[in-house]
């Protein structure tokens, strides 16, 4: 026992152990936070692939659920009177403009060498889709008797270029993605030239059509995004990096929403849809996927660039179209609903082909030809 008004002095042993409980506590600290990063990273690695996944393998599912919601949103009491979807439709060149460049940042980074390396072939396809498309979808529509706002929704379907969706289903159907991808790219790089003057050619027959209007729209909202996603991805490994876990699931969202909207601007109309009207799309879908294996077979190429074209020919992104119309035609939601038909009838159509295709693939059918 200590004596008597002597003093142990504890301040120096106490300060040295609570500076190293201090020390220890912060890499403890310092390694939770680092370890639940990793957990975070490892966890986002690890769902990326399964959202992607399953917005690709069912966007027909995802289409009907969100069309249904977006249709009996005015029914459902959920204590807001706020229509996310009609609200959102000012915005939605902000939301082409997004998934366009997310589908820039996807494009591989010598696409553009790939263009002008098969440069005959590349434009053979993009000239049987935007000749035989907007015609098939011109003469369908006159003929079957549509008028106004349907006819001018209708020859939309034609005039607009290849999907995304195209390339995925491509991929599906043991085909040839890279050509695909080259078609998109092409088709899509057009644009703002080729589909103003399809649609002059077939809608300025009989109503006046701001072709100016339409390039300068398909120029900043498409091409525009494309250009830059592309060069963003080339000069930066990080943004590379995200957009190839991120942009497939970005494009796909966003087309998903658009259609919503166009579902949520014609609740009233879509409850007088005639069947002749999916009839007609339908036949403009077929006769497309009829019009791109007719192109392959004319231009001689292998099975699986031929199925490729069929693919990109038939599957028209219907979605631009949608925006478009709402761009353009302002005062005509009715002109919207071919569009918004058409993407759910391509997706379907689309798949089961390139289904039927991956089953009764061929040897030759099996390789990619470059």
């Amino acid at each position: 026992m200590n004596k008597p008004g002597s003093r142990r002095t504890l301040a120096g042993p106490v300060r040295w152990n609570a500076s190293a409980v201090r020390a220890t506590l912060g890499h403890v600290v310092q390694a939770l936070k680092q370890s639940n990063r990793d957990i975070s990273s490892s966890m986002f690695d690890q769902l990326t692939p399964i959202v992607r996944t399953l917005l690709e393998r069912l966007l027909v599912v995802w289409l009907v659920l969100i069309s249904l919601v977006a249709f009996w949103w005015p029914s459902m009491r959920l204590g807001t009177h706020f229509d996310p979807f009609i609200g959102s439709q000012a915005g939605l060149q902000w939301i082409i403009a997004v998934t366009m460049l997310a589908i820039g940042s996807l494009l591989p980074r010598d696409e553009i060498r790939q263009v002008m390396r098969r440069w005959p072939t590349v434009l053979g396809g993009t000239t049987v889709q935007y000749v035989t498309m907007p015609l098939l979808a011109y003469v369908v529509g006159r003929a079957m008797g549509f008028e106004g706002s349907l006819l001018t929704g209708i020859v939309v379907v034609g005039c607009v270029p290849g999907a995304m969706a195209s390339n995925v289903l491509t991929l599906a159907a043991r085909a040839n993605v890279s050509y695909s991808v080259s078609l998109t790219t092409s088709a899509t790089l057009f644009s703002p030239l080729l589909v103003p003057l399809a649609l002059k050619l077939t809608l300025g027959q009989w109503r006046e059509f701001p072709a100016w209007s339409v390039g300068l729209t398909l120029l900043w909202t498409v091409v525009i995004p494309v250009v830059v996603g592309h060069l963003l991805s080339r000069w930066s490994p990080t943004w590379n990096a995200t957009f190839r876990s991120l942009g497939s699931i970005v494009a796909n969202l966003t087309i998903l929403w658009i259609i919503a909207v166009v579902v949520a601007v014609n609740r009233d109309r879509l409850n007088h849809f005639h069947l002749t009207l999916l009839l007609a799309l339908s036949m403009i879908n077929l006769g497309g996927y009829l019009a791109g294996f007719l192109g392959g077979k004319l231009m001689r190429l292998p099975r699986p660039m031929r199925r490729a074209l069929t693919l990109e020919v038939g599957m028209q992104n219907a979605g631009l179209g949608t925006f478009l119309l709402l761009a353009v035609f302002k005062n005509e939601p009715e002109a919207t609903i071919p569009t918004a038909i058409y993407t759910f009838g391509c997706m379907l159509t689309g798949t089961v082909l390139a289904r039927i295709w991956a089953e009764w693939g061929c040897g030759d059918a099996m390789k990619e030809v470059a």
